[in-house]
């Protein structure tokens, strides 16, 4: 192909730009589902979460991102329809990278939590249907996107509600809620040990070849679970118990002064859910950069033929992984005010109750193929805790601009795609 020939250097690094500018935004924005309610709760600080995040992310993303990813993301697209114009497949690609990557700048800018997969889906839908055929687009499963606005935030707002409505009855509504802590925490650190080593293995560790058959994953995840819980009980325990042996009554502490006790543990619970997500979510979400850009990268090296799969030149992790650091270092505190104060109000246990629900509907959803946002997952679990505290704890302008953010994303991705298709068209004399 001529345009392969004349301009392979200039398409990679066009390419690798913009897949680095859409790894920013995914840093920008994304990042805050992991370390949002955490900030909100006060149970870290916003550095500290930047640099959790940081590291857990580029670890996720550069040690778990995927040796092997498939130059079409999610199959949303038929690449048969290409195979004849695998230059369409390059610009197109190269455009969406760009247009989820302005999307992502702009509702980052604002404070809007939207989907970072949907952005680029849009994108890659957008130059897809009206630069090559509607007809390669799979629409059921854009229908399905659709759909999973209204059902992941319902799932993950219904489990946050049931965690926490746990909590407070067992625990925060006692006459001695430490005493019931020493009793139930221990259940919630095993619940959360199970829930988040699942994650990992199922969202992280098999892009490395560390992946385990299901009955495996989930016996590792149980015992990890027990073990955490067990630990947790040995430590409360001792941490709890007078120097002479004798179990502390908490008599001399008031009610409130035991609530604000028991918050502390939960703190602390949240900051381990908050940095095992962080590495999912750099794992998994990584691709919403790379996978773009190592299509073109593919189609160019192979002189214009369409693989199914794709091996990552040694460059593209690190660039995504370092991409996803930028943007969270410089714009990530805009969405996580959002997600942690903005919403509703946070407390540690109302934290730990959202990032536990929102980690326990990533994993029904990667078992049932549901399409799914963590982005709207978090948010749902957030809305779920608010909701327990009365309507009016909720901040009706923030959820409205929220939920706008999620319509105008598909859209807005499209739109900016089509756009920078026709340009690059134009330029490239495609």
């Amino acid at each position: 192909m001529e345009i392969f020939e004349s301009y392979s250097l200039i398409l990679v690094v066009l390419a690798a730009t913009f897949g680095f500018i859409m790894a920013w935004g995914i840093g920008a924005n994304d990042v805050a589902n992991a370390m949002g309610t955490s900030v909100g709760s006060k149970a870290i600080t916003l550095k500290q979460a930047i640099l959790i995040a940081m590291v857990f992310e580029f670890a996720g993303a550069y040690l778990a991102g995927g040796e092997v990813t498939s130059t079409i993301r999610k199959g949303i697209i038929d690449a048969g329809y290409f195979s004849n114009v695998p230059e369409l497949l390059v610009l197109g690609m190269i455009a969406s990278l760009l247009a989820a990557g302005v999307w992502l700048v702009i509702a980052s800018f604002y404070g809007w939590p939207v989907s970072t997969t949907h952005s680029i889906i849009g994108a890659i839908v957008g130059f897809t249907a009206v630069g090559v055929s509607t007809e390669a687009v799979e629409w059921l499963k854009i229908g399905g996107i659709v759909g999973s606005w209204v059902v992941t935030p319902a799932i993950s707002g219904l489990v946050a509600v049931l965690i926490f409505l746990s909590a407070k009855r067992l625990i925060f509504d006692k006459e001695n809620p430490l005493s019931q802590a020493i009793r139930y925490v221990p259940i919630y650190m095993g619940m959360a040990g199970f829930i988040m080593s699942l994650v990992t293995i199922k969202k992280g560790l098999k892009h490395v070849g560390l992946g385990l058959p299901a009955a495996q994953g989930y016996a590792l995840a149980i015992a990890i679970g027990v073990t955490v819980a067990i630990i947790g009980a040995i430590i409360i325990r001792k941490v709890n118990n007078r120097k002479n042996g004798e179990k502390a009554t908490f008599a001399h502490l008031s009610v409130e002064d035991q609530q604000l006790k028991v918050e502390k543990v939960f703190a602390v619970l949240m900051v381990l859910t908050a940095c095992c997500m962080a590495f999912a979510h750099g794992s998994n979400d990584v691709a919403n950069a790379i996978g773009p850009l190592a299509a073109v990268v593919s189609v160019v090296s192979n002189d214009g033929v369409i693989l199914e799969n794709s091996p990552l030149a040694w460059w593209i992790l690190p660039l995504g992984g370092f991409g996803i650091v930028a943007g969270l270092a410089l714009f990530g505190h805009r969405v996580m005010k959002t997600i942690g104060s903005g919403i509703t109000h946070l407390t540690p246990s109302r934290g730990f109750a959202a990032e536990l629900a929102a980690a326990t509907t990533v994993l029904i959803a990667s078992g049932t193929g549901l399409p799914i946002s963590t982005t709207q997952t978090l948010v749902g679990a957030v809305l779920g805790v608010g909701i327990v505290q009365g309507v009016a704890a909720l901040n009706g302008k923030v959820i409205r601009n929220i939920v706008v953010s999620w319509v105008v994303t598909l859209p807005a991705g499209a739109g900016f795609s089509i756009l920078f298709f026709f340009i690059l068209r134009a330029i490239f004399g495609v």
